[in-house]
C-alpha cells in the first residue's frame, strides 16, 4: 500500500470518527450530504441544459412522436430516480422501479436508433 493510499484511508477514518464521536456530528454529516446532493443535482441539470442547447436541431429533427418519446422517457426517468428511496421499500415496488428504468432505457434506445437511421 502506498503512502498516498494510507493517507486517504486515514482521512476517511478520521472523518468517520469525528461524525461518530462529536455531538451533533450526525446532523452536520446530514447537512453536508444534503448540500453535496443538491450540488450534484444542479450539475446534472446544467449538463442536461448544455446537451439540449448543443443538440437542439437534432432533437427537433426527430419529429413529434420521437421527441415526445424522448421527453417522456427523460421525465419518467427523473421522477423514478427521485422516488428511488420510496420505491425500494418493498419487493413489488422494487420490481416496479426496475420496470420503469428498463422502459425508459428501452425508449431512449428506440429514439437513438431512429435518430441514427435518419442522421447518417
Amino acid at each position: 500500500m502506498s503512502a498516498a493510499t494510507a493517507r486517504n484511508i486515514a482521512i476517511v477514518v478520521g472523518l468517520a470518527l469525528v461524525v461518530w464521536l462529536v455531538p451533533g456530528g450526525g446532523t452536520t454529516a446530514g447537512i453536508v450530504e444534503g448540500l453535496l446532493g443538491a450540488a450534484f443535482m444542479a450539475l446534472i441539470g446544467l449538463f442536461g441544459a448544455r446537451l439540449y442547447s448543443r443538440y437542439r436541431a437534432e432533437i427537433f429533427g426527430l419529429g413529434d412522436q420521437h421527441r415526445a418519446m424522448l421527453y417522456g422517457a427523460v421525465a419518467v426517468l427523473l421522477v423514478t430516480l427521485a422516488a428511488s428511496s420510496l420505491l425500494f421499500s418493498t419487493g413489488p415496488t422494487t420490481l416496479i422501479w426496475l420496470a420503469l428504468i428498463g422502459a425508459c432505457v428501452w425508449t431512449l434506445v428506440l429514439v437513438w436508433r431512429h435518430w441514427r437511421e435518419y442522421a447518417i
